[in-house]
């Protein structure tokens, strides 16, 4: 049945992503950081204190996170044991974003194609966390493709990986600890002090299944008829091209199967941050690279789903 469940969430997932009016544990999450975070810095006021502070954010988020999920799948298992199945079916459907990525990186691929550099920047800017205002087409392309890549990690392979290791609870408290790192793990000094904790852990917690991404997106290559072999060996090569341990790994292993650039300078909150180049410059990004990026993170993300459910079925059974 637990086998069912996950299979039945990435169907569930990949048909209808994530509708925006629809109740979801990460706004909830999101809200409870935003909550503590404000009274962190009410009591909390020198680096040291925030960075003490941070601790206590993350240790309060995830611990908070991992028990309320847990008491949620027991009460709902105490009451009938289908309707136990059917909260953990919820809950993994709500940790997967494969379908929600595709659909964002496409509106941008709309907008370029049909809308102009104006709606194509505002697109970009709800997926991306640098500065949009002044990008040209190549660089919005660019700049999708690396989210795609990147996501395909904490969106997809490690909710999954963290599935497998103990359950849609595990998961959940996997989600709790992307989402404090992307509200405020940035080195920026609002945000240096108090994200210190929560930008290390989700360097820790994203360390294997972005080593996984190298070889699910080349597998994911060869299936859909991109360059598998340059995949990995510009997956390989280029790991390390990034200022975070994980990050280069599924974007190299994406430049590599599409034969183009990515990496480079950027703006993030007004300060340009220098970034090194990843991948070969076979050709110029296009604007096709965008939906074979998509079609390359969806086919990973099966991949994934199908190792994981192998490995549990070795381990424990279905």
């Amino acid at each position: 049945m637990t086998l069912l469940a996950w299979f039945v969430a990435f169907l569930l997932d990949s048909l209808l992503g994530d509708p925006p009016h629809w109740p979801h544990p990460v706004r909830w999450i999101g809200n409870l950081i935003n909550a503590l975070q404000r009274l962190i810095r009410r009591v909390c006021q020198s680096e040291r204190a925030l960075k003490i502070g941070g601790g206590v954010l993350w240790l309060g988020v995830v611990g908070a996170t991992y028990l309320v999920s847990w008491g949620f799948l027991w009460l709902m298992g105490s009451i009938h044991p289908w309707l136990g199945w059917l909260a953990e079916v919820w809950l993994i459907y709500t940790l997967l974003a494969g379908r929600c990525l595709e659909q964002a990186a496409m509106a941008v691929h709309h907008a370029l194609q049909y809308e102009g550099l104006e709606e194509s920047r505002r697109q970009l800017s709800w997926i991306v966390g640098r500065d949009t205002s002044q990008l040209e087409a190549p660089q919005i392309t660019r700049a999708v493709v690396e989210t795609v890549a990147e996501n395909t990690v904490d969106g997809v392979i490690a909710p999954l990986f963290f599935l497998l290791l103990g359950g849609a609870p595990l998961a959940m408290a996997y989600k709790a600890v992307n989402t404090l790192d992307s509200m405020v793990g940035y080195k920026t000094p609002k945000y240096r002090a108090i994200g210190y904790v929560s930008a290390r852990m989700d360097d820790f917690a994203n360390g294997l299944p972005a080593r996984l991404s190298w070889l699910l997106l080349s597998g994911a290559a060869w299936l859909i008829g991109l360059d598998y072999r340059q995949a990995l060996r510009i997956g390989w090569r280029d790991r390390y091209q990034h200022t975070s341990p994980n990050c280069a790994w599924p974007e190299a292993t994406v430049a590599g199967a599409l034969g183009v650039q990515l990496g480079g300078a950027n703006s993030y909150f007004g300060q340009r941050v220098e970034k090194p180049w990843i991948g070969e410059r076979q050709r110029e990004i296009a604007l096709a690279d965008i939906p074979r990026s998509a079609h390359l993170m969806m086919m990973a993300s099966l991949l994934a789903l199908l190792l994981f459910a192998l490995l549990r079925l070795l381990w424990v059974g279905a």
